[in-house]
């Protein structure tokens, strides 16, 4: 394996964001699209996986409430969908985040561009969220009878669940709270990023990108394009099933109660805790690498 020093991390995560920029805005669009739904695909197989866990033999193990078990199901298994993002080329906000901007830092590239990626990365991963939410929420989520009736999985149950929890969050101190989990979220995401750029090869990339993100969603964190898939698919699994709706848990407190404040979260997790922070430690032996 090759691994490469922290700035040649750094200056490497400049020419990425530099690339980045210059892309056709339907490019960044598209790849948008694409990262939107692997980051859902992880999201789904991580809702899945976790369904029931409480109620299984090694969860009984340690205790009847277990959620610490659930957790670990749900962090070891959610990231796929940032692995297959960046092996692949898709473009993912979150991450972009930090790229943009660390390439405006060392390409001295406008931040106008940079507000251009975010702008059409971030719309294209919101589309392919809900697209994949659509297509998961009314496949392993619902069960159809003889007479073409559907009724929710335990799957689709759980993804109510997961959905109201997170269009829970409704006064200051918890929109607070909901803040600084989009912080650390980030924080992590990006740190994922760059050990994904420190590898040359697959497997070490692999390892790299995994364990952050394993850290973010077993700690509770939240992800701003996780939850464009979590709550929409909660969503569907209602219409699906009424009885499971509840007041917190539609379209407007999607953005209300999380998607504003955690986008917001996310982007200072990324642009400050990793970008501005790892420009100033490494500004000047970047420099000397020119």
């Amino acid at each position: 394996m090759v691994f490469h020093p922290p700035v040649a991390i750094v200056a490497k995560a400049g020419d990425a964001g530099k690339y980045k920029v210059g892309l056709p805005a339907w490019n960044m669009f598209l790849r948008g699209i694409l990262s939107g739904a692997f980051i859902a695909m992880g999201a789904a197989l991580a809702t899945i996986c976790s369904t029931g866990i409480q109620a299984t033999d090694v969860a009984m193990r340690f205790g009847a409430a277990s959620p610490g078990v659930s957790q670990l199901i749900l962090g070891a298994v959610f990231p796929v969908g940032l692995i297959i993002t960046i092996m692949t080329g898709a473009e993912l906000f979150t991450g972009d985040a930090m790229l943009a901007p660390m390439a405006a830092f060392v390409h001295k590239v406008s931040w106008a561009s940079v507000l251009n990626l975010w702008v059409w990365v971030y719309v294209g991963n919101l589309v392919g969220s809900i697209l994949f939410a659509y297509i998961v929420a009314y496949g392993p989520y619902a069960s159809f009878d003889a007479a073409g009736v559907a009724t929710l999985t335990a799957f689709g149950s759980r993804a109510v669940a997961i959905a109201t929890a997170k269009t829970s969050y409704v006064g200051a101190a918890a929109l607070w709270s909901l803040f600084l989990k989009a912080i650390a979220c980030n924080w992590l995401v990006n740190l994922a990023v760059l050990l994904g750029i420190c590898a040359d090869d697959a497997i070490g990339k692999i390892v790299g990108i995994w364990f952050p993100i394993f850290a973010f969603v077993a700690s509770g964190f939240e992800h701003s394009i996780a939850n464009m898939y979590f709550i929409p698919a909660g969503i569907f699994c209602t219409g699906i099933d009424p009885t499971k709706a509840v007041e917190t848990l539609n379209w407007v407190t999607m953005w209300t109660n999380n998607i504003i404040v955690v986008t917001i979260g996310n982007i200072v997790g990324g642009l400050f805790f990793v970008g501005v922070l790892y420009w100033i430690a490494f500004r000047k032996e970047i420099a000397a690498l020119k």
